[in-house]
């Protein structure tokens, strides 16, 4: 599948005999809000109603350095990519834990990494491209041909897994200076200025945030060709670009993705102007804090408010191997069963009525825990003043005094 190339889009009529399915189920019309969405959507995408379970999701994360790291423009050295890839392959990553926790096989690869790393299983380096990219406010990210052949590898990837059988695929990504990467594509392609996508990244400081800035401000003022590719080679990144091939061939091959923060959320954004109706396929798994993910088109082009919000920057897919985003699709995928008899329907709930009841008992019991430390305070500032009511407000019972 080249660049260009259409997408078959989902399900339509999958998807409305999904809706019309759950407007069957003992409940109000559209009670069950976005899971009913997310239902519709899952069934549209594999073409059945009521969907199947999520019972095979992927995770795969695109290593890469960054020359544009190199600028100042992140907390942390470049260094860190090849150790956070060690770390992914001994299960020691954020992500590992995650995806072990939520039953999500994790893959990972070097496309780019600024470094020969040893000991890497030889699956992991199969599809490397090259070693980091170029310094982007002063050159090229990639050489000639460099881009064509990272999304080459992305889709021969996303082949890889396919044919092993998947149900859901998340993207996510390692490599210093990658927020700096996606804010300049994100700019580019909105034809925004830089100011107004460029984020703290994983925590820099007022003047570092300035300079980062500028850096992606010079990156936009160099000529570019036109086009995704263009875009990629001048201002991306093998991992990027290998990204948005992944992206495109899960779309083709008709397998739903979940996207993972602002870096995932670029190459949705370059992948989806080339080919727009691959766009259907991708979800916003969750929304980072970067102004490249919330200020912009960028999510609407994937039509659907993200399933969680971020108190920071994901970059390793683990924004999406975290509870919430995985617990509201996969509830979504579980087919609610019919019932005749609304009390039977309620004793014994199930599937997606079993999900909104058990976060409706985590909410009461966290009220009730609430309302129990206000009670338990009101007792001990009447103690302390030493005059308490011959009855207490609170309801906890008699009070005594001193």
């Amino acid at each position: 599948m080249g660049l260009g190339d259409p997408v078959a889009p989902r399900s339509a009529a999958a998807e409305a005999a999904a809706r019309a399915r759950l407007d069957t189920l003992v409940k109000p019309l559209g009670a069950l809000g976005r899971l009913e969405d997310l239902a519709a959507w899952l069934a549209g995408a594999q073409g059945r109603c009521p969907p199947a379970p999520l019972d095979r999701v992927t995770a795969v994360v695109f290593a890469g350095d960054h020359g544009v790291a190199g600028e100042g423009v992140s907390a942390y050295p470049s260094a860190v990519t090849g150790a956070m890839v060690g770390a992914f392959l001994a299960g020691m990553a954020g992500v590992s834990v995650a995806a072990r926790l939520h039953g999500v096989a994790l893959r990972v690869y070097d496309i780019a990494v600024d470094a020969d790393l040893p000991g890497l299983p030889p699956a992991v380096a199969a599809h490397k491209v090259r070693r980091g990219s170029g310094v982007i406010d002063r050159e090229d990210a990639l050489g000639p041909g460099e881009a064509a052949r990272a999304v080459a590898a992305g889709a021969a990837i996303a082949d890889a897994v396919v044919d092993g059988g998947v149900d859901l695929l998340i993207p996510g990504d390692m490599g210093i200076g990658n927020t700096t990467v996606a804010a300049a594509l994100v700019a580019a392609e909105l034809g925004v200025p830089a100011a107004d996508v460029v984020g703290t990244g994983t925590g820099i400081d007022a003047p570092t945030l300035v300079h980062k800035t500028s850096v992606v401000a010079a990156a936009l003022s160099r000529p570019r060709a036109p086009g995704a590719l263009g875009s990629l080679t001048a201002l991306g990144s093998a991992d990027a670009a290998a990204t948005v091939g992944f992206l495109l061939r899960a779309a083709g091959r008709g397998v739903p993705v979940l996207l993972d923060g602002v870096f995932s959320s670029a190459c949705a954004l370059v992948a989806g102007r080339a080919v727009p109706s691959a766009v259907d396929w991708w979800l916003a798994g969750h929304r980072s804090t970067e102004p490249g993910s919330t200020a912009n088109p960028c999510r609407a082009m994937v039509s659907r408010k993200p399933l969680a919000r971020s108190a920071g920057v994901s970059f390793d897919a683990t924004g999406c191997s975290s509870p919430r985003p995985l617990e509201e699709i996969i509830a979504a995928s579980t087919p609610p069963q019919k019932q005749s008899n609304p009390k039977a329907a309620l004793e014994q709930p199930t599937g997606l009525l079993a999900h909104i009841r058990s976060r409706a008992a985590r909410s009461i019991d966290r009220s009730r825990g609430h309302g129990q430390r206000r009670a338990e305070q009101h007792h001990a500032r009447g103690r302390n003043r030493g005059h308490v009511p011959d009855r207490c407000e609170c309801g906890l019972g008699r009070s005594r005094g001193p």
